[in-house]
């Protein structure tokens, strides 16, 4: 990663990837991508996973939670950002081989902090994750950024249709080597069989190692989710709509996806972890009338006041996700004696004595404890963000 200011993301000169080339940044954006890292927070970092509310947890397999929109929300959030970084790059013409570039080494970057969180902290290579959500997030960056630099916007639209419905077909219809007939179980479907195949079962995800939900025949689809919002970042950038129009036609477009997506559903459910394509226009539809939203009281009509939390975690996402992640496996090293004479880590060590105690209902401490470490975090960040302090990878 590399220190640098808000204003240096802000400038138009000799790094293409970074520039911000609309007047002004998108608050909204910063404001959507906070909002959505201080979810993230909450619903990976509960006192006690013994005992959480419902919609703070995943699906158990199809089906929708709000925790579940969470990852896509992201996707699309780096397909927004995608084209505020790159579109003045696309608007000059001319050779474009520096930025793409650019693309690939951050797509390398996140793609190796993501293999970093996984060999953390015992380094054992010989069982690493390869895949995960970091990994993911660098190939939807990495193909979202070619695509949109090489292609119009109704190329990018066929693309989605043709990653949606060809995952379709693949997932539905073409027979799994070893199992027979196409299908959607957890460890037999096709995407299963392929990484088991690529990775081995020991690189697979640690709590399966049959299975992965990041898995690679999966980057189709989310290429799709991060496309919608590269989408929605073109209507936004146009100069020919007044800003009412665009807002309008953003929550038309959004009620449309959804619909599609539910419509879907009974043949190909909702499902995250295999982040199906009835999925992909659900959280894309949820996710765009999010932004839409945003974007009407932010940008348009001046309400900021009340955004200052999420900025905070916005213009440092990827900081806050991988120092979360890091700081919650070093706790872990340190065993410590728990109540009833069980041990565990020092994050579990502070939970049971400092919070767990004042609380009758578990999931009230356990929902407490997940909001007390966002809170810590964001007194770290706003001070990072009152000094101008961004880490970019």
């Amino acid at each position: 990663m590399q220190r640098t200011t808000q204003a240096a993301l802000e400038t138009t000169g000799t790094q293409p990837i970074a520039e911000a080339s609309q007047p002004g940044r998108l608050i909204s954006l910063d404001v959507f991508r906070g909002l959505t890292v201080m979810a993230m927070i909450l619903v990976n970092n509960p006192g006690d996973w013994g005992h959480i509310y419902p919609p703070l947890e995943h699906a158990e397999w199809n089906g929708c939670t709000p925790t579940d929109l969470i990852f896509p929300f992201f996707l699309f959030i780096v397909g927004v950002s995608l084209v505020y970084a790159l579109d003045g790059v696309k608007q000059r013409g001319g050779p474009q081989g520096t930025v793409l570039l650019r693309v690939l080494r951050r797509a390398a970057v996140l793609f190796g902090l993501g293999l970093l969180l996984s060999l953390y902290p015992k380094f054992d290579f010989s069982t690493v994750r390869i895949m995960g959500v970091l990994q993911r997030i660098a190939l939807v960056f990495l193909g979202c950024g070619f695509i949109f630099l090489k292609t119009s916007w109704r190329t990018q639209v066929w693309l989605i249709i043709g990653f949606l419905v060809g995952y379709a077909v693949l997932m539905q219809l073409v027979p799994v080597p070893g199992f027979g007939a196409a299908n959607l179980e957890p460890t037999t479907n096709l995407g299963a069989w392929l990484d088991r195949t690529l990775f081995t079962e020991a690189h697979l995800w640690k709590q399966s190692r049959t299975w992965d939900p990041e898995g690679l025949l999966g980057t189709l689809p989310a290429l799709g989710t991060g496309l919608l919002g590269v989408l929605t970042a073109q209507w936004l950038r146009r100069r020919d709509q007044e800003p009412a129009a665009k807002v309008a036609w953003l929550f038309v477009a959004a009620g449309g996806l959804i619909v599609l997506g539910l419509c879907w559903s009974p043949w190909f459910p909702i499902n995250k972890a295999l982040w199906s394509s009835s999925y992909v226009l659900f959280c894309g539809g949820l996710a765009m009338a999010g932004l839409a939203a945003l974007y009407w009281i932010c940008d348009v009509q001046g309400y900021r006041a009340w955004t200052r939390p999420a900025l905070v975690y916005g213009v440092n996402a990827i900081l806050v996700f991988c120092l979360s992640a890091l700081l919650s496996r070093t706790f872990g090293l340190f065993q410590l004696a728990l109540p009833g004479g069980k041990t565990g880590g020092l994050k579990e060590w502070l939970y049971e004595w400092g919070i767990a105690p004042h609380f009758q209902d578990p999931r009230n401490a356990s929902l407490v404890g997940a909001i007390t470490l966002i809170v810590i975090w964001y007194f770290i960040l706003s001070w990072m963000y009152k000094k101008g302090v961004v880490l970019k990878v």
